[in-house]
């Protein structure tokens, strides 16, 4: 495997945004947890000693985001502006849709900050309820939008 960052003794290292102006970057991304009836049935009813699933789980996001560098290697640190995270039951699954948005003001995006709040998010769910359901299945974590930056806006295509 060729890094292509890597320093002149060829260890891997963070890219120089130093140089990148600053500006307005946002992204959000999304991810689902599938799971059985009756795991789904004990987060509705919020009958699990734990608490609230939906709430919890938004609470972990946020905080995941906002340790993304810790977590990634070679990610910078961002001072974010914003994070939401939003946990939703979706029937149809049964499951959790988890959806999460980062802003900041920067020289670099926010796609791993997203990304890293739905993950989280989603492994917390999975945690909570796993008592109930050890065959929940996290599926479908991926990037929806990303704007700013040199590179521009980027948009998922819609799904046929």
């Amino acid at each position: 495997m060729k890094l292509t960052h890597v320093d002149a003794a060829g260890r891997a290292r963070m890219v120089n945004v130093g140089s990148k102006p600053v500006t307005a970057r946002t992204a959000s991304a999304e991810g689902v947890i599938r799971m059985s009836d009756e795991a789904f049935r004990v987060i509705r009813e919020e009958a699990l000693p734990k608490g609230d699933v939906l709430a919890v789980s938004e609470i972990a996001g946020t905080l995941a985001a906002k340790r993304t560098a810790e977590l990634i290697p070679l990610c910078h640190p961002l001072g974010l502006d914003q994070v939401t995270v939003a946990a939703s039951l979706e029937p149809e699954l049964p499951g959790v849709r988890v959806r999460a948005s980062a802003k900041v003001t920067g020289r670099t995006g926010v796609e791993m900050e997203a990304l890293t709040a739905v993950s989280v998010a989603l492994l917390t769910v999975y945690d909570m309820v796993k008592a109930v359901d050890r065959e929940m299945e996290i599926e479908q974590v991926h990037l929806l939008e990303k704007t700013g930056g040199t590179k521009g806006d980027w948009r998922r295509p819609a799904r046929a």
